[in-house]
C-alpha cells in the first residue's frame, strides 16, 4: 500500500544503541516510538548498551531493525567509506546475525534492516551498493527494508521480493529536490521542538514537507525518524505522538515486532504467505 498523503496509520521510529553508556532518555523514546533501529557496533554503541536497548525494545513491543553501517566507528558511520562489495556483504551479515542473536536471547525477532549514515545514503544513488545491501537482506533472511523516498535500492529489493517501507525524517531539514540538507550545513537538524512537530504532522497527513528554500516538496512515507542522539529526540517524539494521534492518525510499526515470526526465515519465494502490513514503496 503505497502512502497518498493523509495516511490512517504511521509509523515512528528512531535510531538507538549509539551511546557508550546507557542512556534513560532511549528508554523514553521507546515508549512513543513503534519501531526502534538499533545500532549492530560497527559505527556506535557498546555490547551492553546494545543489548539493553534490545531488551527495553522488545519489553516495550516495539519492532527491532538492523542498523548495518560501514564499519567506521571514528567516523561514526558517516563518512563515505569504499568497501569491496564482496567485503560489505560479509560485514552487513556479520552485523546483522550479531544484533539477531541479542534480540532472539530477550525473546523478539529482527522486524526489518536499515543501513545507516552514509551507508543509507550510498543505497539511495549507488546501484552496486544497493544490489549488496539486498542480496545481504535475502541472505539473513530480512523481507523488509526501510529506505528513503526514491532510492534506487527501491527496485532491485522489490524485484527480489523484499517489502520497502519508505522513510521520512521528522528532525531533518530538507532540500528542495527531496534530499535531506547536509549534516556539515548549518540548519541540518531541526532542533526548534515546534518545527519537529509541525514536520512530523505534514510528513503523515499531507505527504509533503517544506524545504530549507521556502519550497513545498511531496515526500509521502510509512515511516517517521527521530534520531536518539538528538537532544530531548524522547520528548519531542512524545509531543508528536501525541499531536499525530489528535490529528486522528494511528500510531503502528510498520513491520512485525516481538510477535512477529523468528528473523532467519526467508520470505516464500513466490512472494504468497503473510507479510508485514507494510508502507511499501515502488518509487
Amino acid at each position: 500500500m503505497l502512502n497518498t498523503g493523509r495516511v490512517p496509520t504511521i509509523d515512528l521510529n528512531a535510531d538507538l544503541g549509539e551511546h557508550e553508556v546507557w542512556q534513560r532518555s532511549d528508554a523514553r523514546l521507546l515508549e512513543s516510538v513503534t519501531s526502534a533501529s538499533i545500532s549492530c557496533g560497527f559505527h556506535a554503541g557498546t555490547p551492553e548498551v546494545i543489548r539493553r536497548t534490545v531488551a527495553c525494545a522488545v519489553e516495550h513491543g516495539v519492532a527491532v531493525g538492523a542498523h548495518v553501517s560501514f564499519r567506521d566507528r571514528v567516523g561514526f558511520g558517516r563518512r563515505p567509506l569504499e568497501v569491496p562489495p564482496a567485503v560489505l556483504h560479509a560485514e552487513i551479515v556479520e552485523q546483522y546475525q550479531f544484533l539477531k542473536r541479542i534480540t532472539r536471547s530477550a525473546g523478539g525477532s529482527i522486524a526489518y534492516l536499515k543501513p545507516h549514515g552514509a551507508l543509507y545514503h550510498r543505497m539511495a544513488v549507488d546501484r552496486t551498493t544497493a544490489d549488496v545491501i539486498v542480496s545481504a537482506a535475502r541472505r539473513v533472511g530480512c523481507g523488509v527494508l526501510l529506505a528513503p523516498p526514491g532510492a534506487v535500492v527501491i527496485d532491485p529489493a522489490v524485484a527480489a521480493g523484499l517489502v520497502v517501507a519508505v522513510e521520512g525524517f521528522a528532525d531533518r531539514a530538507y532540500r528542495g529536490d527531496g534530499t535531506l540538507v547536509p549534516r556539515q550545513e548549518a540548519g541540518a537538524v531541526l532542533e526548534d521542538r515546534r518545527a519537529v512537530v509541525a514536520q512530523a504532522l505534514s510528513l503523515a497527513l499531507r505527504g509533503t514537507v517544506r524545504a530549507a528554500d521556502g519550497t513545498t516538496v511531496a515526500l509521502r512515507c510509512g515511516s517517521l525518524c527521530f534520531h536518539g542522539d538528538t537532544p530531548g529526540a524522547d520528548a519531542v517524539a512524545a509531543e508528536a505522538r501525541a499531536a499525530l494521534v489528535r490529528e486522528g492518525c494511528t500510531v503502528a510499526a510498520f513491520a512485525p515486532g516481538r510477535h512477529g515470526p523468528p528473523s532467519g526465515d526467508p520470505p516464500p519465494p513466490d512472494g504468497t504467505g503473510p507479510r508485514p502490513r507494510p508502507f511499501d514503496a515502488t518509487g
